[in-house]
């Protein structure tokens, strides 16, 4: 942990890929912005990142083309990150394609302790939903066209994964993760100038901040979560950590500290699974769950609703970007040197239509982005179109990644602006 950590404060910083997935779309009219390159306006759902507008790529007139096959949400789920079309099965002949972050993984991964880190709020559950396994609705990073990745849904599991080698386990006497590597971290401070020394007891803060936090929500518990399907069927989460934005926020923190420690430079969170029964009530102005205000019908008080809870989700994606965009490293932040996905594999969830996808890119990717603007496409184009852009960023160079029909190079640098 440390040494990884120290190796950051002078070596030129990895370029990192994260990517959030929030289930039933958007309302379209709420999502939209006006205006096209540095000329834009935040809308409704996207004003949470009006601190972070500099470090946008807005990009309008995507279509999740894949998900053209199926109906529901399942098929659209799948082929979100894979632009592949997902087989109408059960369980046992899933069949889809690999995500582009898994594909990114498969050529970086081997750089980090991680090759990626896949988490989420919901367990998997396993059941038959208009022909499809709901085994694709609970997933969105897939390994193999055969094998989904599994996500880490317990904060605890996942901060143990990131600082907790199996070589030195848990023991009763560590009250602390830092009691570990105590005496090396001050081996270290006693040889850092004075700069670097305030980075590391920055960091050593936040990894015992976000330890003590993740205890305290662990004795709490979540009462807004209710299952979409019969209780027999679905298990309970391994444990309950606080209400649903106190996960939320502790799980994109552990993915912050995944990223800021090197530990890996892949990783994918699902804030929900898609037709997740949760109820929204928490939020102001809303009374009923995600999904069934996304079948609105045109209701203005259901689209209200709906509305807002697509601004609570951006406002912990606008979470997670002030914190990386804190966070200094090199001549520039984590988020500059990173690349952070945010959006939903269909657009009005009222009608599951995968054209018009919503999509917002954060952050320079080492400086090879140019943000600050909203691109929006001549005619509606293959979202993997994007993908193929960006893994450029991270020196994966594609002519081609799952039902792509070119790139969108109007984001990267070229060479001559480099």
């Amino acid at each position: 942990m440390l040494p990884r950590a120290a190796r950051a404060a002078v070596a030129k910083p990895p370029v990192r890929m994260a990517i959030l997935y929030m289930p039933n779309g958007v309302l379209p009219a709420a999502w939209n912005v006006a205006g096209q390159g540095r000329d834009f306006q935040l809308s409704y759902i996207l004003e949470p990142l009006a601190a972070v507008k500099d470090d946008l790529l807005v990009v309008s007139n995507l279509r999740n083309t894949a998900g053209l096959s199926g109906d529901g949400h399942y098929a659209k789920t799948t082929s979100w990150l894979t632009g592949a079309k997902a087989v109408r099965t059960s369980s046992k002949g899933i069949r889809a394609g690999v995500s582009v972050d898994q594909f990114a993984a498969q050529h970086v991964g081997q750089s980090t302790p991680l090759a990626s880190m896949e988490l989420g709020i919901d367990p998997v559950h396993n059941l038959v939903d208009m022909g499809y396994s709901t085994v694709y609705g609970c997933h969105v990073s897939w390994r193999t066209p055969t094998l989904p990745a599994a996500k880490e849904i317990d904060p605890q599991q996942a901060f143990d994964r990131l600082f907790r080698s199996t070589q030195f386990g848990r023991s009763p006497a560590d009250e602390s993760v830092l009691d570990l590597v105590r005496q090396d971290a001050g081996q270290l401070r006693k040889a850092l100038g004075g700069s670097d020394r305030q980075k590391l007891d920055e960091y050593l803060d936040s990894v015992r901040a976000l330890e003590k936090r993740i205890a305290a929500a662990s004795r709490a518990d979540d009462r807004n979560w209710k299952p979409a399907v019969a209780a027999d069927q679905l298990q309970r989460p391994p444990a309950e950590y606080g209400d649903y934005t106190t996960h939320v926020r502790l799980m994109l923190d552990i993915l912050l500290m995944a990223l800021w420690t090197d530990t890996t430079r892949i990783s994918s969170f699902m804030f929900a699974n898609d037709v997740s029964g949760r109820s929204f009530s928490f939020v102001d102005g809303v009374s009923d769950g995600f999904h069934p205000l996304s079948h609105h019908e045109n209701n203005a008080d259901k689209q209200e609703q709906y509305k807002r809870i697509n601004r609570y989700h951006v406002e912990q994606y606008a979470y997670l970007l002030g914190r990386m965009k804190q966070i200094r490293e090199g001549d520039g932040t984590l988020l500059d040197n990173s690349m952070v996905m945010f959006g939903s594999s269909i657009s009005d969830g009222d009608a599951h239509s995968p054209f018009h996808t919503p999509t917002v890119l954060a952050g320079q990717g080492g400086g090879r982005l140019v943000t600050g603007r909203h691109i929006r496409a001549e005619k509606q184009v293959p979202l993997t179109n994007l993908f193929v852009s960006m893994l450029s960023c991270l020196d994966i160079h594609v002519d081609k990644f799952g039902d792509s029909t070119g790139n969108f190079d109007d984001l990267v640098f070229t060479e001559s602006r480099a």
